[in-house]
C-alpha cells in the first residue's frame, strides 16, 4: 500500500506521507527485507502520515552491534562535552518545535497546544540533562584510616533498549534517550508503530547535533515482534520501558531474572479528590482537564473523580456542563478542546467500557457515542463521557480505559475519599482539591502514589524530578530527575578506594 509519491525525512505536508527508515550506525536505512507499514492521521483515517520501515531481527542484531561498538568510545567522552552536543540538540528541537508539534498532533491526534507542549517537554529534558554533564555526582567521604581516601562515582551502564509508547512521541523518548546518553550509555530504540514520524525526527535533531556514529540507534515496527526481540536481546544491558502493565511486568520478571536493569513505567487509575471545602471552579477544570487532555490518553489521566458527599451533587452538574461545552475536531484546528483517539483499537476498548459501565449499574450522564456525523466521521472520535453514581468496586472504577471516560464516586469524608483512591492496582498519579491545610497534609501521606498534586489535576510533571509509581503503576527505576531519577537508572555506583600509605591497613581491624 505505499503511496507512489514519498517524500523523504524533513517533510511533513498533508497528503504527501513521509518516508522512515531506520537509523542503525549512523545511516538511515531502510528494512533488511524492504517490509514497511504505514502510520495514519487519525483525525483523518484516510490519509497516511508516514510509510515506515518494519524491522527484522537482522535489522535488531545490526543496531545493537552498532551501540555496543560506539559504547567503547562513548563512554569515554568527557561528560561536559557530552552535554555539549545535548545542548545542540535542544537548540535544535526549539528551531523546529512548531514544525514538530504539527507532526505529532497529525500522528497521534492530541491537540496541536498539546503537541507542541510535547515537544516542549522534550527541548526541558535535553536542556536539564546537558546540564547534569557536569555534575553527575558522586560523593567523596573520609575514610577511617590515614593514608587513605574513600569516593563513589557514577558510571555508564552500557547498552539500552529504549521502548516508547504513542501517546507522547516525543517526550517519553526524550526522558529516556537524553538521560541515557548523557551517562555515557548508547542506545538502541524503538518507538510506537502508530508514532514512528514524531519519533524518527527526535533522533534525526539529536543525530545532526554531533552524535557519534552507533550511540543512538532507531528500529521501527510493532512492539509484539521487534520489541519483544530487542528488550530480550543478548547484548542489550538495560531496558527502559513506557506501556502496558501486563507486557511491563512480564519484561520486569524476565529480565530481572538475567540480571539486568529495567524500568517500567506503566498504566494508570488516577484519581482527583474533591472536598466539601474546595473550589469547584477550580475542581472542575482540573476534572476536564484530567479526565479530557490528550483524549483520556495518559497513564496520568484522572479517570476517577472521588467527592464528597455534602458537594457531590453541585460538582457533578458543573462537571457535566463543562465536558457538553468541549469540541471535538482535528487537533491542527486551535478551536478544538478534544482530537481523536489513536486507532481503531481504543475505540473498541472504549466502546466496551461503556457497556460494561451501564451494565454495571452506572449512570451514563453524557457521552458515551463514537461521534459519526460530518467531518467527524473521519476520525476515531469519542464523546466525552461521564459515568455517575459509580462505586468503587465497579470495573470502570478499577480498570484503566485509556480514554474520554470518567467516573465519579461518593465519599462520605476524607478518610473515606483516600481509601477509595487507594484501592485498586494502580498508583502513579493523584490530586486532592481543599482549601484545608489539614486535608491536603493527610492526602500527601496516605495516597498512595508515585505523584500527588494539591489543588492541580493529575497531569503536569515537571522533568526536574522523578517521575513513576508504584504498584501496577511502576516498576525499577524512575523517569526524569537527578539521581533519585532518570540518572540514577541509567548509571551504576562505582566506589573506589585509594590508599598512598605505603602500608598494607585491615581496615575495621588496624
Amino acid at each position: 500500500m505505499v503511496k507512489a509519491m514519498i517524500k523523504k525525512l524533513r517533510a511533513d505536508e498533508p497528503g504527501i506521507p513521509l518516508k522512515i527508515q531506520n537509523f542503525i550506525g549512523g545511516s538511515w536505512v531502510d528494512a533488511g527485507d524492504g517490509g514497511v507499514f504505514e502510520t495514519i492521521n487519525p483525525a483523518r483515517r484516510d490519509e497516511v502520515v508516514a510509510v515506515v520501515a518494519k524491522s527484522t531481527r537482522e535489522d535488531i542484531d545490526r543496531a545493537v552491534q552498532a551501540a555496543r561498538e560506539a559504547y567503547k568510545s562513548w563512554r569515554l567522552v568527557p561528560a561536559p562535552k557530552r552535554g555539549e552536543i545535548l545542548f545542540r540538540a535542544a537548540e535544535g528541537l526549539v528551531r523546529e518545535k512548531e514544525r514538530l508539534g504539527r507532526l505529532v498532533t497529525r500522528e497521534m491526534g492530541k491537540v496541536i497546544a498539546e503537541g507542541l507542549g510535547d515537544v516542549q517537554e522534550a527541548i526541558d529534558m535535553a536542556y536539564y540533562m546537558a546540564g547534569e554533564g557536569r555534575r553527575l555526582s558522586g560523593e567523596t567521604v573520609p575514610s577511617e584510616l590515614s593514608g587513605k581516601d574513600a569516593k563513589s562515582v557514577r558510571v555508564p551502564v552500557g547498552v539500552f533498549a529504549l521502548i516508547t509508547p504513542w501517546n507522547f512521541p516525543t517526550a517519553i523518548p526524550a526522558w529516556k534517550i537524553f538521560p541515557a546518553l548523557i551517562a555515557g550509555n548508547t542506545v538502541v530504540f524503538k518507538p510506537s508503530r502508530y508514532s514512528a514520524a514524531a519519533a524518527s525526527e527526535l533522533v534525526r535533531i539529536i543525530a545532526e547535533a554531533g552524535l557519534p556514529d552507533g550511540a543512538l540507534n532507531l528500529v521501527n515496527g510493532p512492539g509484539g515482534d521487534v520489541g519483544e526481540y530487542l528488550a530480550m536481546h543478548p547484548g542489550i544491558d538495560g531496558v527502559s520501558f513506557t506501556g502496558s502493565s501486563a507486557v511491563g511486568i512480564s519484561l520486569a520478571g524476565r529480565l530481572t531474572s538475567e540480571g539486568r536493569k529495567v524500568s517500567a513505567e506503566m498504566g494508570g487509575k488516577n484519581a482527583i479528590i474533591v472536598m466539601d471545602d474546595a473550589d469547584l471552579g477550580l475542581a472542575v477544570e482540573g476534572a476536564i482537564w484530567g479526565g479530557f487532555g490528550t483524549t483520556g490518553q495518559r497513564c496520568t489521566a484522572a479517570s476517577r473523580v472521588i467527592v464528597h458527599k455534602a458537594v457531590y451533587k453541585e460538582f457533578l452538574e458543573r462537571f457535566i456542563a463543562a465536558a457538553k461545552k468541549l469540541t471535538l475536531g482535528d487537533g491542527l484546528d486551535p478551536k478544538t478542546d478534544v482530537g481523536p483517539l489513536v486507532n481503531d483499537g481504543q475505540m473498541k476498548k472504549v466502546q466496551h467500557y461503556i457497556q460494561i459501565g451501564v451494565s454495571e449499574g452506572a449512570r451514563l450522564v453524557t457521552g458515551g457515542q463514537h461521534c459519526t456525523h460530518g467531518e467527524l466521521s473521519h476520525g476515531y472520535f469519542f464523546e466525552p463521557t461521564i459515568f455517575a453514581d459509580v462505586t468503587p468496586d465497579m470495573r470502570i472504577a478499577k480498570e484503566e480505559i485509556f480514554g474520554p471516560v470518567v467516573s465519579v464516586i461518593k465519599a462520605q469524608d476524607i478518610d473515606d475519599a483516600i481509601a477509595i483512591a487507594n484501592g485498586v492496582d494502580y498508583g502513579l498519579s493523584a490530586a486532592i482539591y481543599t482549601n484545608s491545610v489539614n486535608y491536603s497534609a493527610k492526602a500527601e501521606r496516605d495516597i498512595e502514589a508515585g505523584i500527588v498534586y494539591i489543588n492541580a489535576s493529575t497531569i503536569g510533571a515537571e522533568i526536574q524530578l522523578p517521575f513513576g509509581g508504584i504498584k501496577k503503576s511502576g516498576l525499577g527505576g524512575k523517569e526524569a530527575g537527578g539521581m533519585g531519577g532518570a540518572l540514577g537508572f541509567f548509571t551504576h555506583v562505582k566506589v573506589v578506594y585509594r590508599d598512598f600509605s605505603g602500608k598494607l591497613q585491615k581496615a575495621q581491624m588496624d
